[in-house]
């Protein structure tokens, strides 16, 4: 139990910058983030509707299959324009704001400021 500790005690915590996909150093991590959160807003949805994954494959017009990666976050699947269309489809109009980076941002962004679902 002691080497256990002592293993424990060397093993250094990073604190997250709040966005898991910059932590993990993938490209544009803000636009992977807000297709995450865009599409985790669309499974929040689907849920609350309460449709079962063939009843939104229908609504949505796509296999099951796909319905399947979407409830379970598979990013790879779906780009951002394809998730806008999509809550669309469920009748969920879709906002977008372009304005200027603030002087504090070193680079200009893409984040999802609000989703309603």
């Amino acid at each position: 139990m002691r080497k256990e500790s002592t293993a424990r005690e060397k093993e250094k915590i990073q604190k997250s910058s709040g966005n898991v996909f910059s932590d993990l150093g993938v490209s544009h991590p803000e636009r992977v983030l807000a297709r995450a959160q865009v599409m985790h807003s669309l499974a929040e949805i689907i849920r609350n509707l309460g449709l079962t994954q063939e009843q939104a494959a229908k609504l949505l017009d796509i296999p099951q299959s796909k319905v399947s990666c979407l409830m379970n976050g598979k990013l790879s699947m779906f780009s951002l324009d394809y998730l806008f269309e999509l809550l669309n489809l469920l009748d969920r109009s879709v906002e977008i704001i372009i304005k200027p980076k603030t002087k504090k941002e070193k680079f200009a962004t893409t984040r999802v400021l609000r989703l309603v679902a």
